[in-house]
């Protein structure tokens, strides 16, 4: 059985609660007695990320009605010491379908008719497209300034967009204040813990395909969607003895909006500045408390992707055959100015999170 935990006061809530946070303002995490990854549990006659089923704190009976085999993206040596894991072949073209095929899934089972959130474009045109699987009605706010191919992707999955004349965290803030006067169901990536529970495969898929977990894990982190997900899951292999040693992760913030560079226990108040990297653009990230004072047992530093050296980057990456959007690219630019000045030992895995023609502007 699952619930959930506020991480603000402790108090628990049904894993069948339609309130997005707790009565005291705090998120909620997931308290669940699913089993630890474990080998021997994994599916392996479905190719999904529901092969992991097994390890989701949700209901997973229905996720055939769900699923558009989204995971088990490829890890592909890219140099002497670097992987590129190719999240961007998923079904909308990034890593969000990981935790949005959960997410919506676990909706669909607790009843959900209409959704609303709040996204820079990924999360909300993955969220659409599983509500349009899952019969489910779905509004998106995106920020003004959103690439428009984004937007056109939401609004083909037959969602309703409100483009909203603010900035990133701005929108998010209209957005809950809709969901809270209408009572509409936010299906937000960053509030809903069970999104974590699909980021988790990240980890476990390069674990099957490699066989071990490379020494440094470079994740690109604006409210941190895919970190939190790793990070349960790096731990979840170190305790069951599969790995050795836990890898070190460098988190990547771009330069122009980096409220946890040199953070301590919070973040940074910070005016965000215009950037290319906008997945990553993330002012105010909610779960910020969570993130910088992780549990986790391994290694962690944050690093910065200098603005200037993101087209730079892009360009490299497509030269070598994978062309990605500007957030990913930052994560490959920060790497690269990182060895410029460090010795980097052992080898390390990057993330393609997006597809770069739905970043063109």
């Amino acid at each position: 059985m699952s619930d959930f935990i506020c991480t603000g006061c402790g108090k628990h809530a049904p894993i069948d609660t339609l309130s997005y946070k707790c009565d005291c303002g705090g998120l909620y995490k997931l308290n669940s007695d699913a089993p630890k990854f474990n080998p021997a549990l994994v599916d392996q006659s479905e190719f999904s990320i529901f092969r992991y089923r097994r390890f989701m704190g949700i209901d997973t009976a229905k996720f055939r009605e769900i699923s558009m085999g989204e995971g088990l993206t490829t890890s592909v040596k890219f140099g002497e010491n670097l992987y590129l894991k190719l999240d961007y072949a998923m079904p909308t073209l990034s890593f969000k379908d990981r935790g949005a095929a959960v997410l919506v899934l676990h909706a669909k089972n607790i009843g959900v008719k209409k959704v609303l959130q709040d996204s820079s474009g990924n999360a909300g045109n993955a969220v659409a497209a599983y509500c349009a699987r899952a019969g489910i009605e779905c509004e998106i706010y995106v920020p003004k300034g959103t690439s428009p191919k984004k937007i056109d992707m939401i609004k083909s999955h037959g969602a309703h967009v409100t483009v909203f004349d603010g900035s990133r965290d701005e929108t998010a803030d209209a957005c809950r204040k809709k969901a809270a006067q209408e009572q509409i169901y936010y299906a937000n990536h960053v509030y809903n813990p069970i999104f974590y529970e699909g980021t988790k495969s990240y980890i476990y898929e390069i674990y099957e395909q490699l066989g071990r977990v490379p020494r440094n894990i470079f994740i690109p982190v604006g409210n941190g969607t895919l970190l939190l997900g790793a990070q349960a899951a790096l731990g979840e292999l170190y305790e069951g003895g599969l790995i050795e040693a836990l890898p070190k992760i460098f988190i990547v913030q771009g330069e122009r909006c980096a409220p946890l560079f040199d953070a301590k226990g919070a973040a940074r108040e910070i005016e965000p500045q215009p950037t290319l990297a906008e997945g990553i653009a993330i002012a105010r990230p909610m779960r910020a408390r969570e993130i910088l004072g992780s549990s986790y047992a391994g290694e962690r530093e944050v690093i910065l992707a200098s603005e200037g050296d993101i087209l730079p980057a892009r360009a490299a990456l497509a030269r070598g055959g994978f062309y990605v959007e500007h957030t990913t690219a930052a994560t490959y630019a920060a790497y690269l100015r990182y060895k410029e000045s460090h010795d980097l030992q052992g080898d390390s895995i990057i993330p393609l999170c997006g597809a770069g023609l739905k970043s063109d502007h």
